[in-house]
């Protein structure tokens, strides 16, 4: 299991009473979280990235099944996973960011930095011999903001901000996630964020096929609940090819 996978078992352990929600009746497999028939284990990508990511989870957030976060841990090796606490610092989340092999830095919108924050904006420049590690604040935009203003331990790291652009680049991004609501469209998901950043940061082959298995996710996610499916009917197909095309090992290839 990686990350998320292991806190999400954690976070349930503290549980007193079950987790409900929307699909609450689905049966769903334990690592992915979809419901069973449509279970996406066997395509999970094996791929090396020089990144890594640490995820804030805004406490009942790796519960829910539609959360994205788990996908860039099913992509990124060195991926980290955290519940976020107002009131306590988990030691292990400032080892990881304390580490001299990365250069942590949150992603987030440039307007909440502040005037004497550093700003990496649609550009990042690395420290020679360090390892880019990209802080997600993973949450509603509510809790988002909460978790940005509230962590004294992140307030002096750098910011990476970018224009979201479509592949393109001549207008901008329209979130694909229809699975929960946004304020408004240009609202991305965690792991559509996560693409732009590894598109960012010149991997560009590990952010196509993530926004890709995004789609396969969300098109899988909804064949599995009573609602109309807005996805990509073809993210499975458009998905493997694109694997195949680039050498990319999926699980069931392992």
């Amino acid at each position: 299991m990686h990350a998320v996978q292991q806190l999400h078992q954690y976070r349930k352990s503290l549980s007193t009473t079950t987790y409900k929600s929307r699909g609450q009746r689905v049966i769903r497999c334990e690592l992915c979280r979809l419901a069973v028939p449509f279970c996406i284990c066997e395509l999970a990508p094996k791929v090396n990235s020089d990144a890594g990511f640490l995820m804030l989870m805004y406490d009942t957030e790796v519960l829910k099944p539609s959360n994205t976060g788990k996908l860039i841990a099913d992509l990124i090796p060195d991926s980290f996973a955290f519940l976020w606490s107002r009131t306590e610092v988990n030691p292990e989340i400032i080892a990881i960011i304390n580490d001299p092999m990365w250069q942590p830095m949150i992603v987030f919108p440039k307007d909440y930095a502040g005037e004497n924050r550093e700003i990496f904006d649609n550009k990042i420049t690395l420290s020679s011999g360090k390892r880019p590690l990209f802080i997600m604040l993973d949450g509603s935009w509510r809790e988002a903001k909460k978790m940005f203003r509230r962590s004294p331990y992140l307030q002096d790291l750098p910011v990476v901000s970018f224009t979201p652009k479509t592949s393109s680049d001549s207008a901008e991004l329209s979130s694909r996630y229809q699975i929960r609501l946004a304020a408004n469209n240009t609202e991305l998901a965690t792991a559509e964020v996560a693409a732009q950043v590894l598109s960012l940061m010149g991997e560009q082959t590990n952010a196509d096929l993530l926004d890709l298995w995004f789609d396969v996710f969300s098109y899988q996610y909804q064949r599995g609940v009573c609602q109309v499916n807005k996805a990509n009917p073809n993210a499975v197909a458009d998905y493997t090819k694109f694997a195949d095309l680039n050498n990319i090992k999926l699980a069931k290839d392992i």
